[in-house]
């Protein structure tokens, strides 16, 4: 009767995790697109809105040694950006919680990046631009 009781107690506890890992989850996502170029151009610029606890991701295909300029404006200042490798990693500059609101400098392997982009404070307009040569 005893281990019943705590098998309750413990499905509850895990189901009420789950739910609140899952809230969490939903509420991180935000804008997911694939970055184009122009027909014979090297730089995109993309304008968006951020909302406050969430993230735009910009997923992007370069080679190595290419050199890759990204910055970022904000009306507020509150817009900044983190870049990963297909690894998961970040790079020098542009890693996670450094803030970065410009970043320049050589590919150092072939395949996808991605630019994630998040408020400071509150909800962040934003215009992006991306320059890869």
């Amino acid at each position: 009767m005893m281990k019943q009781g705590l098998r309750i107690k413990f499905t509850s506890a895990f189901f009420g995790m789950l739910l609140v890992a899952t809230c969490v989850l939903a509420v991180q996502t935000g804008l997911s697109k694939r970055v184009r170029f122009p027909r014979g151009g090297t730089t995109a610029t993309l304008k968006n809105s951020v909302v406050r606890g969430t993230v735009d991701r910009y997923t992007i295909g370069a080679r190595s040694g290419q050199k890759m300029t990204v910055s970022i404006s904000s009306v507020e200042r509150n817009a900044v950006f983190t870049i990963y490798t297909l690894e998961g990693g970040t790079l020098d500059g542009a890693s996670e919680g450094q803030g970065a609101t410009q970043w320049n400098d050589e590919l150092p392997q072939s395949g996808d990046y991605v630019i994630e982009v998040g408020g400071t404070r509150g909800n962040a307009s934003y215009t992006l631009k991306i320059t890869v040569r």
